[in-house]
């Protein structure tokens, strides 16, 4: 059993060999004990902050049985780490500067067979500029004037020639074979920040992170994972309590249920 003591972490991650479930923690902004955190065999800590410290302190761990009192304590220590990582997941995804955004004009990329290039309208004095993969998947004349979410502060990105200063928001199935963008509901006004959760979550919504920092702290990797849409293609964050929202009610997709977000 190993007990971690992280400083100032931005992102921890537990491993446990043979198929353990990985503990994510990001973004601590103070000492924080991981008690009795039960690992693997071959486990490894490992964190993105080079400035971190990490004091480990290793007890015996023994991998036979020992009656069910010890597997039952095991069980809920297990529970309570993905507790703490789910809490500290959705801290990480209310950084994100999700808008809503119309799409004034769009294109093929001169460039790249597969790229379209948007004008996008999210709430700024000028349009962004916003390559997408989606060539193979939506028509061109289905995005024009569409509504659609904005993922709007990720580090511009050259592709093929373009700056590329954001990423439309879009639901997959599992074969990758339907990508549809996801909706804001009617109503949503262009510049709006969603958010996740319930009706007046919002209030307490923290300032987004800078760009600079999504990319050093590994923000939207670490989020992109848990978002999906559900059996009503609602799209969230985890499980229910977490919906996308905007000020007009919830985000969706159009047909696409319990499909991956990205």
């Amino acid at each position: 059993m190993d007990i971690a003591r992280i400083a100032a972490a931005n992102l921890v991650i537990l491993r446990g060999g043979g198929g353990g479930r990985a503990l994510l923690l990001p973004s601590l902004s103070k000492c924080w004990f991981a008690r009795s955190v039960p690992l693997l065999p071959r486990t490894t800590i490992a964190c993105t902050n080079p400035n971190v410290r990490l004091s480990i302190r290793r007890s015996t761990f023994c991998t036979s049985a020992s009656g069910d009192a010890a597997d039952g304590q095991q069980q809920q220590q297990q529970q309570e780490a993905v507790s703490v990582s789910e809490s500290q997941i959705k801290e990480a995804a209310d950084m994100l500067d999700i808008r809503v955004g119309v799409i004034l004009k769009a294109w093929r990329h001169e460039e790249a067979d597969s790229l379209y290039v948007e004008e996008v309208n999210v709430g700024e004095a000028e349009p962004r500029v916003i390559c997408s993969g989606l060539v193979n998947y939506i028509p061109l004349d289905h995005l024009q004037d569409s509504k659609v979410l904005v993922l709007a502060n990720l580090k511009p990105r050259n592709m093929r020639g373009v700056k590329s200063s954001g990423m439309l928001m879009a639901a997959s199935d599992a074969s990758h074979d339907n990508v549809e963008l996801l909706s804001p509901p009617e109503g949503s006004i262009p510049g709006e920040r969603i958010w996740f959760g319930h009706e007046h979550d919002n209030q307490n919504q923290p300032p987004p992170a800078t760009p600079n920092q999504i990319q050093k702290k590994k923000i939207w990797e670490l989020v992109k994972p848990h978002l999906k849409t559900d059996e009503s293609c609602i799209a969230m964050l985890g499980d229910h309590q977490y919906v996308m929202r905007t000020s007009a009610g919830l985000v969706r997709s159009p047909s696409l249920k319990n499909a991956a977000i990205s």
